[in-house]
């Protein structure tokens, strides 16, 4: 799944979010701008009016990257030609 904001893109791989489950938990938790929402349903939703609030923190690639590895969730700066945040 992927968001695009005008300077932020946020991606999340689907089949990271299929092999845990609790992951979509998690990134509403620790995102201090409320990108990432879990419904009642359990699913992970990215609320399209905060991706341009992105501070680049890099909390949601850290727990991403704990729970499942590398590129589960990618932050992508648009304004920087497509550069993920590392």
């Amino acid at each position: 799944m992927r968001t695009d904001g005008i300077f932020i893109g946020i991606e999340v791989d689907d089949e990271a979010l299929a092999s845990e489950p609790r992951l979509a938990g998690h990134l509403s938790q620790v995102c201090p701008v409320d990108i990432y929402s879990e419904p009642s349903d359990g699913e992970l939703e990215i609320v399209q009016r905060n991706v341009d609030e992105c501070v680049l923190c890099r909390l949601c690639l850290e727990i991403a990257h704990l729970e499942v590895g590398e590129n589960a969730v990618r932050v992508i700066k648009i304004y920087d030609g497509g550069a993920a945040l590392e």
